[in-house]
C-alpha cells in the first residue's frame, strides 16, 4: 500500500494538492460524484485514458487518505463498490470553483472537451 503523507506543509494548498495532485484523483472524485457509487470497469471506463494499474493505485491511496470508501461483497465473484466519504465530498465541493475556473479557461482558449467529460 502507498505511504501515508503528513506533511509538514507550506500551506493548505501544499496540504491539499498533496492528497488530490496527478491527473486522475481529481477526475475520479468528480467521477464517483456523478453518481452514488461505481464499479472498478465503470470508473475506467468513465476516464479515457487510465491503466488498470494507475486506477487501482489511485483508488488505493484516496481510500488510505479517507477520500473514498471501498465496499467489498462476498459475492462469486466478488463485486467491489467505490463511494465518496463525507471528506471526499467535502473535498469535490471545495474544487468546484476550481472546475468552474477551468470551464472558463477551456472557453476562453477555444480547447476541444471529451464529450463524456464535458460538465
Amino acid at each position: 500500500m502507498g505511504e501515508k503523507r503528513f506533511g509538514p506543509y507550506v500551506c493548505g494548498i501544499d496540504a491539499a494538492m498533496d492528497v488530490v495532485g496527478g491527473k486522475w484523483k481529481s477526475l475520479i472524485l468528480w467521477e464517483l460524484h456523478a453518481s452514488d457509487t461505481r464499479r472498478f470497469g465503470e470508473l475506467r471506463r468513465g476516464l479515457p485514458g487510465v491503466s488498470e494499474k494507475m486506477l487501482g493505485q489511485q483508488l488505493r491511496e484516496m481510500e488510505e487518505d479517507g477520500l473514498i470508501h471501498r465496499e467489498v461483497y462476498p459475492e462469486i465473484p466478488p463485486r467491489v463498490e467505490y463511494s465518496l466519504t463525507e471528506e471526499g465530498r467535502a473535498l469535490n465541493a471545495a474544487l468546484e470553483p476550481l472546475a468552474e475556473w477551468g470551464r472558463r479557461r477551456i472557453d476562453r482558449i477555444g480547447a476541444e472537451r471529451v464529450p463524456h467529460l464535458a460538465s
